[in-house]
């Protein structure tokens, strides 16, 4: 089965094909970065005119690159939330209105459901059951995952997601948008040992996460050092050094906590953060004193793409799931755990 998947959730625009015989065809990706910058964050309405500007480019140069045409798609897949509902608007009508035109099915795929599932396109990827740790924009989840459809929400965040808080604590320091990527290059000449920030929740039992108080103390720091006149360029890097580790200490902690606590031998990592290199560094650590394997999706599957939207929609679909044609779905809010086995 030939399943096309399209990806409009928020700031990017992805297609890719994907083949249940061959696996991944082809895959193409176009990210609104550079748009959304000079606003320093995503602005709704003209992220959804970009998708539409964008997709059906896409979709041709998807097809042009494996080499089909669209009568010979089996099915398409699309991203039918959580996100911004004007963004799901643009794939989920389109993916209908190709889906009506060319009689093959359409299926809505969970966002997060493709985040989690993504490092099953790598040539080593993991077998069920595992322990997931989501780090995707305004998600940081622990999800113990006993196979398609069967996901156990272990934790989740209370308040800031990790990715919101790195994008906050970039704004603070004055850096560019998206802030990850900006907070994890300036972190890496800063000093270690300068300051020491909280590792918020991990003083107590459970996997919930909150950074809105290392937020607030980054932002405590940042003002000490400006009423100081000591806020310089290695002042700047030693308190985004400080506030990664941090962040990374913290998902490291309660990752470890839900591998002891389920007792399983696998870790799957996806999602934008899952791209740091020190947390990738701080997981392999863990996993390794515990006898586990921690799992990633190639770079450019960390961030949203079509080809984890894809993969998802051609299992389910194999598995006899289809959308009424004649209902869209575009949902902002949708919590993992009520997904069901298909």
């Amino acid at each position: 089965m030939r399943v096309l998947g399209i990806e409009t959730s928020c700031d990017e625009t992805g297609v890719a094909l994907y083949d249940t015989e061959h696996g991944l065809t082809a895959d193409a990706l176009y990210s609104q970065v550079a748009m959304h910058a000079e606003y320093g964050g995503v602005v709704p309405e003209l992220a959804s005119r970009d998708h539409t500007r964008r997709l059906l480019p896409l979709i041709q140069q998807v097809l042009d690159d494996a080499g089909l045409t669209r009568v010979q798609l089996d099915a398409i897949a699309y991203t039918a939330g959580p996100g911004l509902v004007g963004a799901l608007m643009v794939g989920a009508s389109t993916a209908h209105g190709m889906a009506r035109a060319l009689g093959i099915p359409v299926l809505g795929v969970h966002h997060m459901e493709g985040h989690l599932l993504a490092p099953m396109l790598e040539p080593e990827s993991p077998d069920f059951p595992f322990v997931a740790l989501l780090v995707s924009g305004g998600h940081t989840q622990l999800v113990a995952v006993e196979g398609l459809g069967r996901y156990r929400l272990l934790g989740e965040s209370v308040d800031d997601a990790a990715g919101e808080a790195f994008d906050k604590a970039a704004k603070m320091l004055g850096l560019d948008y998206p802030g990850g990527p900006q907070v994890a290059k300036l972190a890496a000449v800063g000093d270690p040992t300068r300051f020491r920030f909280p590792r918020p929740m991990t003083d107590r039992p459970g996997l919930d996460f909150s950074f809105s108080g290392l937020k607030t103390h980054t932002l405590t720091a940042i003002r000490e050092l400006e009423a100081a006149g000591a806020l310089d360029g290695q002042a700047r890097a030693d308190v985004a050094r400080a506030f990664e580790e941090a962040v990374v200490d913290t998902l490291a902690i309660k990752c470890r906590r839900a591998l002891d606590d389920t007792g399983l031998k696998r870790l799957v990592v996806a999602g934008g953060v899952s791209a740091n290199a020190r947390l990738r560094e701080r997981l392999a650590a863990a996993c390794e004193k515990r006898g586990a394997r921690a799992y990633y999706p190639r770079g450019r599957f960390c961030t949203d793409n079509g080809a984890m939207i894809a993969y998802v929609g051609a299992q389910r679909l194999v598995a006899g799931e289809r959308d009424d044609p004649g209902i869209m779905q575009a949902v902002p809010r949708w919590p993992l755990e009520t997904l069901r086995e298909p």
